[in-house]
């Protein structure tokens, strides 16, 4: 089946479906081999479960003419994607970065939902699988669409460019995120800027922070950046306080109290309303939205509980966001404070070197009491030989229950695959 054919059957049954435990009626689904399972076994269940159609790439599981056969269904989905992109007339906006990219995401829908309909990647689905889903989820009533764009590897961003086809764009930041997998930090470079250059290939718009040295620098590749938060700039906000939540005066001078807390927020915040009022939101309604967000997912969370104030940012770290979050935990005022950091993932070579980064600058900033757990925070350990050490997160668990921390704010920041936002309980 030609892609002509396979977008008309798309159109009439208007969603696709990839996981037959959450087969929507009327779908296609699509069977995406994975590393430990091929699903082209489940076509036939997901047909009886009421997909419409069943896209597969083994002849084997072919039953009847609602099964069709294809090369590749992960290329397949790609390639319909894209053609479902290029009969889109919207603005897209695509975002890349090292930190702060599903804050900023959030933070944009919030403000362009006050003067349009507006569909953004949901969760972290901004991989070569999820950017794909988020176009077939744009309908005909959407106005505007924010796409999200993961990357652990030199070509990714360009690969997931070529299919979402941003019209306008913006990098949160560059820092040491999958610095492992990119191979040096010149590489990851390297990578974020494939949205750029793809916005320059095909005339888009580009929003930089001015602040950012690197991002500046590569401002110089743009004929008209728009640029952002300086008093010179396009739109310029200036961050107010961060004791714990982070206030911004606006470019009205209004004082926005948002309910984000970290400075290092404060970029996010400046790029949402840098992008609304080019889109000419009202400043009004864009202010509102900024104060109305609420995160969360782990990230950046404030949680109370037993007279301790928590912040919890254990979605994910890597040396850039941890050092922020140790940053903005020296930065806030109250007479205890306590850390609780896990393992950063995906360092390869570098781990050993950032993990005793941290453990330097946990040292520096002398909290109450430092908690390290997982079998990379070893090294940091031996630069802080006063902070507690644990190999595992039940060992933690175990302490935790005995100490029981009270009258105090207390970070918890660590790499998803520790999940160390279920020490929580034990708080």
């Amino acid at each position: 089946m030609n892609i002509n054919s396979l977008y008309e059957l798309f159109l009439k049954c208007g969603k696709v479906s990839t996981d037959t435990r959450k087969i929507e009626p009327g779908s296609i689904f699509f069977a995406l081999k994975g590393p430990s399972f091929n699903a082209n076994a489940f076509a036939e269940e997901a047909l009886i479960k009421g997909a419409s159609y069943a896209i597969i790439d083994d002849s084997s599981y072919r039953k009847n003419e609602r099964t069709i056969l294809v090369d590749d269904a992960l290329v397949t989905l790609q390639e319909l994607a894209k053609y479902h992109r290029s009969k889109l007339s919207i603005p897209v906006i695509g975002l890349t970065g090292s930190n702060g990219k599903t804050t900023s995401k959030e933070l944009l829908q919030a403000v362009l939902s006050k003067k349009f309909k507006t569909l953004a990647t949901k969760g972290n689905l901004n991989n070569h699988i999820g950017v794909p889903l988020t176009i077939l989820s744009i309908k005909s009533s959407v106005e505007f669409a924010i796409i999200e764009m993961g990357a652990n590897h030199v070509g990714e961003v360009a690969f997931l460019s070529s299919i979402a086809n941003p019209t306008h764009g913006f990098i949160t930041n560059i820092g040491k995120a999958h610095i492992g997998t990119f191979g040096g930090f010149e590489n990851i470079i390297r990578g974020k800027s494939e949205l750029y250059q793809h916005l320059i290939t095909n005339n888009g718009v580009v929003f930089i922070n001015s602040q950012n040295p690197i991002l500046a620098n590569m401002a110089k590749r743009f004929k008209n950046p728009i640029f952002y938060p300086a008093k010179p700039d396009f739109y310029h906000c200036e961050l107010a306080g961060a004791d714990p939540f982070v206030i911004v005066t606006a470019e009205d001078g209004t004082k926005i109290t948002t309910q984000l807390v970290g400075a290092y927020n404060f970029e996010n915040i400046a790029t949402a309303l840098c992008i609304s009022k080019f889109f000419e939101v009202p400043a009004n309604k864009a202010n509102d939205a900024i104060a109305e967000y609420v995160p969360s997912n782990m990230r950046s969370q404030i949680i109370k509980k037993n007279n301790n104030t928590i912040i919890l940012d254990a979605y994910n770290a890597n040396p850039s966001s941890m050092q922020a979050a140790i940053e903005n935990l020296a930065s806030i005022k109250a007479a205890k404070k306590v850390a609780i950091v896990g393992d950063m993932f995906e360092l390869e070579e570098e781990a050993e070197v950032e993990h005793r980064a941290i453990g330097k600058l946990l040292r520096e900033k002398n909290f109450g009491k430092v908690y390290l757990c997982g079998k990379l925070m070893r090294t940091a350990k031996e630069e802080y030989p006063d902070a507690i050490y644990f190999e595992t997160k039940e060992l933690l668990v175990e302490e935790l229950r005995k100490s029981k921390l009270a009258d105090a704010i207390i970070l918890i920041k660590a790499s998803r695959g520790i999940g160390l936002e279920t020490i929580l309980e034990f708080l």
